[in-house]
């Protein structure tokens, strides 16, 4: 497929399209300001979600979708909601969606957690952003989650990271915290190569004890 060819909902995109995307394929704003989640992170994070070909996954705070349209290649018969309420993020989402999205991927265009009423129950949630809403949201996750699914935020800060582990430990999930710390590598003048750190990222995945659970959705 050409650069820059038009994708039509559905079509073989899912089929054809390799998983891992680089993070300069996708249309970001300039200069960058940390809007996209690191194709390191990323990675880790769709692994912690567990996805089976048919989940239903909500991404909250999507961004400019890379989670998304990741997890709708994984998730090929399933479907993914895009949320995002940034205005500026919008059209960056909609055009990635539109180029990598294969079809199974929709933007929610508005604030979390009022967009949930909405959508059907998820198998796996990711949280890359609360708008300073993230007790409300995670309550509401934790309702609307299906019994067996996931739920996996990322955050910069330690502070938030010990807040949401907390929150779902007495919530009845169990969860585990790790931090992504990666470098890559940058060319130097004279022809060596230094490796080049990026900010850590923590990540908390959170699931419930078992599928006998009273407190989660019903399938």
């Amino acid at each position: 497929m050409a650069d820059g060819e038009p994708v039509g909902a559905g079509e073989t995109m899912l089929a054809t399209r390799h998983w891992g995307l680089r993070d300069e394929d996708f249309v970001q704003r300039r200069p960058l300001r940390g809007q996209i989640t690191k194709r390191e992170v990323r990675a880790f994070s769709l692994y912690c979600l567990g996805l089976r070909p048919d989940s239903i996954v909500w991404d909250i705070g999507s961004g400019t979708g890379s989670i998304s349209v990741e997890a709708g290649v994984i998730a090929h018969q399933g479907e993914v909601f895009a949320i995002e309420r940034d205005e500026a993020s919008l059209s960056l989402l909609h055009e990635n969606v539109a180029k990598y999205g294969g079809g199974n991927v929709e933007v929610v265009a508005g604030t979390a957690p009022e967009v949930f009423a909405a959508l059907p129950e998820p198998d796996s949630i990711f949280l890359g952003g609360s708008g300073g809403n993230l007790p409300d949201i995670l309550e509401q996750c934790a309702t609307r989650l299906r019994c067996e699914g996931r739920i996996v935020a990322n955050f910069a800060t330690l502070e938030r990271t010990i807040e949401t582990y907390q929150w779902f430990l007495k919530r009845g999930f169990l969860a585990e915290i790790s931090m992504i710390n990666a470098a890559r590598s940058r060319p130097m003048p004279d022809g060596s190569v230094r490796l080049e750190a990026l900010n850590p990222v923590f990540v908390v995945c959170a699931w419930r004890q078992g599928p006998s659970s009273e407190d989660c959705a019903d399938e």
